[in-house]
């Protein structure tokens, strides 16, 4: 059953990201896009610092030492793979508000357009890892990281998808390598449950690995895209998004 829940939960975030992106016009996804980083925001963080961090510490067999300098080791690690390229979380899209120059994204998927889908898939194969590792610890655990991963991967993937349709790419072709780029994530689920599962004694590393992945993406990349000037309205509405998400990580872990 731990392998099929795996399968499902990292099915399901390439499956609702493309089938958002299917049913929306670009214009609807340009704003829910601007919504929902508001809302992974707190559901990264709510899930890492509330549920994945105090897992890992109750799970023995780790000094407090070593699962914290994991957890440095762990964001210097994406940090040095988003630099180059390989682990890959844009939100960024033409109209978006965005200081960008015009053709923005054109630049963005031309003569980079398989690094993106390159840096996207080792992105979900990742993701992948960390839901098989999250299951074998505890169920619970398991679908409330891949709940913070699903709230994440979705924005991720409208916003490729968009940054596609903008550099020439018919709707098609682009929801098919959103797709694809999706399946690395079961990929990264199967493989992280055949390899990790027998080296237990790991699973407080692999979790304060998990959460570095988490703290990174919110810290580094969504809550930098929140710090914009707004007006008031706007502004409320981040902020209710961002409490939406981290309550929603309380209500479903105390269940």
């Amino acid at each position: 059953m731990t392998l099929l829940y795996i399968v499902l939960a990292t099915l399901a975030g390439g499956l609702l990201s493309v089938a958002t992106a299917a049913l929306l016009t670009v214009q609807v996804l340009g704003r829910l896009v601007r919504h929902l980083v508001s809302l992974s925001a707190g559901v990264l963080l709510g899930t890492a610092l509330l549920h994945v961090l105090p897992e890992a510490f109750e799970q023995g067999g780790a000094s407090a030492h070593a699962l914290f300098l994991t957890l440095l080791i762990g964001l210097m690690f994406f940090f040095l793979l988003e630099k180059a390229e390989l682990y890959r979380h844009g939100h960024h899209h033409e109209g978006d508000g965005h200081e960008h120059h015009h053709h923005y994204d054109e630049e963005q998927a031309g003569r980079g357009g398989w690094a993106v889908l390159v840096g996207d898939s080792i992105h979900n194969f990742c993701d992948g890892v960390i839901i098989a590792a999250a299951f074998l610890a505890d169920v619970r655990l398991g679908w409330l990281t891949a709940l913070a991963i699903i709230a994440h991967e979705i924005p991720q993937e409208v916003g490729d998808y968009i940054v596609l349709l903008n550099a020439g790419f018919t709707r098609a072709r682009a929801l098919l390598f959103n797709a694809l780029s999706g399946l690395a994530a079961v990929a990264g689920g199967v493989i992280g449950y055949l390899v990790v599962e027998p080296w237990r004694a790991l699973f407080p590393y692999l979790l304060v690995v998990a959460a570095s992945s988490f703290v990174y993406i919110a810290v580094a990349d969504l809550l930098p895209q929140l710090q914009r000037r707004l007006r008031l309205g706007d502004t409320l509405a981040q902020i209710a998004w961002l409490a939406a998400g981290l309550l929603s990580v309380v209500v479903i872990g105390h269940r």
